[in-house]
Order: structure tokens, then sequence, then C-alpha cells
């Protein structure tokens, strides 16, 4: 039997995370569609390319939030609900806003890449392992300045950091924070494949750089 917050809990995460803040700046600030322009994202690297450092920041930040925000509220209503298998549903609640971001109703199931919503997510979660991943991406970024293989590496290296989080901790194996880790990871590695396809040919831009004709 499913806990009576269950639904409205992933109601409420799927549409934080399908906020589209990418999109918004753009129709605010240029009166675009930023899915018709760069690289067709509604994340905050397109944000950079196509309208400066300045929003894609703040686009950066929400979406950051918006999955922060998701599991903190899971967190909060199922306090005390451990009967319900509360790791569970929070987890869920932050899948929920990761789909909304990629699938937002608002824009015909066309979203964005979900990297900065999975960093708050997994700040809401388990914050170390967030900052963690959040330092995987960082290094590879200063290393290559290629935002999508910082990205697919950060995402590769969660499920192991998260593994070494509970373990170090003594926590034991923790399976919907396992499951939610490589769910997550193939999530973000799926949605960068035409970005694995340009890295392999050698014409994945770098910061700076404009995207290749889509």
């Amino acid at each position: 039997m499913l806990p009576p917050l269950a639904l409205p809990l992933l109601f409420s995460g799927y549409l934080l995370g399908s906020i589209p803040a990418g999109y918004l700046a753009g129709r605010w600030l240029k009166g675009i569609d930023i899915r018709q322009h760069g690289s067709g994202s509604t994340g905050a690297t397109n944000v950079l390319r196509v309208l400066g450092k300045g929003p894609a920041l703040a686009v950066f930040l929400v979406d950051v939030l918006k999955g922060t925000a998701a599991v903190v509220l899971a967190k909060v209503l199922l306090a005390g609900a451990a009967g319900w298998g509360t790791d569970s549903w929070v987890v869920a609640a932050g899948l929920a806003a990761l789909a909304g971001h990629i699938w937002p109703v608002w824009l015909g199931w066309r979203g964005g890449k979900a990297v900065a919503t999975a960093l708050g997510m997994l700040l809401g979660l388990t914050w170390p392992v967030g900052l963690a991943c959040f330092g995987v991406f960082l290094t590879v970024l200063s290393l290559s300045r290629i935002v999508s293989l910082s990205s697919v590496v950060a995402a590769v290296a969660l499920p192991a950091l998260m593994l070494a989080w509970f373990q170090d901790q003594g926590l034991g194996l923790r399976w919907p924070y396992l499951v939610l880790a490589l769910l997550t990871s193939v999530l973000v590695i799926w949605r960068h494949r035409s970005n694995l396809a340009r890295l392999l040919e050698g014409r994945e831009p770098r910061l700076g750089e404009a995207p290749p004709p889509r």
C-alpha cells in the first residue's frame, strides 16, 4: 500500500524539476526560445553561450536548488514515517525532479541534461557525495575545458562515491541510494550521448567555443 503522501511527493518533485529556468531566461532577457539557439539545451552551459555569464549562473543556481528542494521537501514531509520506507520515497522524489528537468511538460517534454539538478538532488540527499561529484566535475573541467566530458566523468564516478561514503560512515549498504546513484549516472550519460559521439570524433566544443551545427 502506498503511503498517503507518495503521489503528492512524486508530483511535487516533478513540478519542481520541470521549472524551465533556462527557457524563461531566454524569453525574459532576449525574447527567444533558447532551444532554437546554440546547442538547443535549456541548461546553464547553453545559457552561457547564448545569454552570458550572469544569466548562466542564475540558471545553474535555480536548477541546483530545484533538485535540492524536491528531496528536502520529501524528507520534511516524511519525517517520522520510517515505516513507509522513507529512503525509497525521498529517492523517488529526487528522481521525479530529474524527470521533470529532462521532460518538462511545459516545453513539450524537451528539457535539459539534468546535471545541475542532479547535483542539487545529491546535495539534499547526501551533501558530501554531492560535493565530491562536483569536485570531480571541476577537476575534469579545469583540465579539459569540456563541460560534457566533465559531466559524464562525474556521473560515472557517482555510484562509487555513493558506495564509498556509506561504507566510510559505517552505515551499511542503503539500496535506495545506490539505485539512485546508478539511475542518475545512466540518465546523465544517456542525455550526453550526442556529446559523447562528438567527443569521439574530436568535434566537441570547449568552453568559449561555439557548438557544432545541430
